[in-house]
């Protein structure tokens, strides 16, 4: 278990939804939150929300100059976690170039900026936690997923990569990849939804693996199941059930 009182930790993508619960979830433990979005409205309402020591900082993370400016602006942090993501459904029959393009550069490519930006701070002090947010559509290419399955399964290898490097370096990596999660992104779904879960739930679930020593978590667990032995069906088993 993690020590958080006093801690400060930067959330990038927490406005609403999950990011949002686990800025309470954080704050309730002590640590000091900056919260990080595109909308100041919506920041400005999580902070009065929380009940601990909590500010906003304005980022897009499709700008590298906007992602340079938020990390110096929000200076020396103990820990990062990137939450931030775009989301629609598309066919590779539908196929729409912004909408792909989109996800790529603010679900994976916005992942390395910002952990571009704040590795060489931890790396200069020999500590810091980073926390990375990629979701179990990223195990396997999946119908209907074009740009997002392929946006998630690029940050869940950028992860599986950071903590390969950075093992015993002080810099602690981890990576959460939840399920379906009830926000204003699922409602796009026009299907049936397995084992969705409420954000207070799955921030939960994010905050049990941040307070362990565990390098990855994937939830729910027995949904997570499905994902994770699909890896070793072999292409004929696989799109036959799942394409």
């Amino acid at each position: 278990m993690r020590e958080w009182q006093g801690k400060r930790y930067w959330l990038v993508g927490a406005s609403e939804g999950l990011g949002a619960a686990l800025a309470h979830k954080l704050s309730s433990v002590g640590v000091e939150v900056i919260v990080s979005a595109r909308s100041q409205d919506k920041l400005d309402a999580l902070v009065a929300e929380l009940p601990g020591n909590a500010s906003a900082q304005i980022v897009d993370v499709s700008d590298c100059d906007s992602v340079k400016a938020a990390a110096k602006a929000v200076g020396d942090v103990d820990g990062v976690v990137f939450l931030a993501g775009v989301y629609w459904p598309i066919k590779a029959q539908d196929w729409n170039a912004d909408h792909a393009e989109a996800m790529a550069d603010i679900n994976f490519t916005g992942a390395m900026r910002v952990m571009g930006s704040v590795m060489p701070m931890m790396q200069e002090r020999g500590t810091g936690h980073l926390v990375i947010t990629g979701s179990l559509s990223g195990f396997r290419g999946l119908p209907g997923a074009i740009g997002y399955s392929a946006s998630k399964a690029g940050v869940m290898a950028l992860a599986e990569s950071m903590y390969a490097d950075l093992r015993g370096s002080g810099i602690d990596v981890q990576l959460a990849n939840p399920g379906f999660i009830k926000t204003r992104l699922t409602e796009k779904n026009e299907f049936k939804m397995p084992f969705i879960m409420e954000p207070e739930d799955a921030a939960q679930e994010m905050f049990e693996l941040i307070n362990s020593d565990h390098f990855k978590k994937s939830f729910p667990r027995v949904f997570s199941w499905v994902f994770r032995l699909s890896q070793f069906m072999p292409d004929w088993m696989y799109y036959r059930l799942f394409a």
